[in-house]
């Protein structure tokens, strides 16, 4: 594996930019500056993150989310013993 998170992720099942041995590993995202823990997609090159809003759902199940634009810095997190 590389140092280095992919430039485009997902932690939605169905999206094509999921990738599950990343996840496992544990990604971090700072964005503008401050760690989110609520990131749904990420991407770096178009600069842009995926955020969900609450709990709320929509009409099909999943998280209802907003899309902003900015400096996005993902990471791996030390892995914890």
């Amino acid at each position: 594996m590389t140092d280095t998170p992919p430039d485009r992720l997902s932690v939605n099942p169905k999206s094509p930019h999921f990738d599950k041995s990343v996840l496992e590993r544990g990604v971090g995202v700072r964005f503008k500056g401050v760690d989110r823990n609520n990131v749904e997609e990420y991407c770096v090159s178009e600069g842009w993150v995926r955020l969900t809003v609450g709990n709320t759902l929509d009409r099909k199940g999943n998280p209802m989310t907003i899309k902003l634009q900015g400096t996005v810095e993902p990471y791996f997190r030390p892995p914890q013993d």
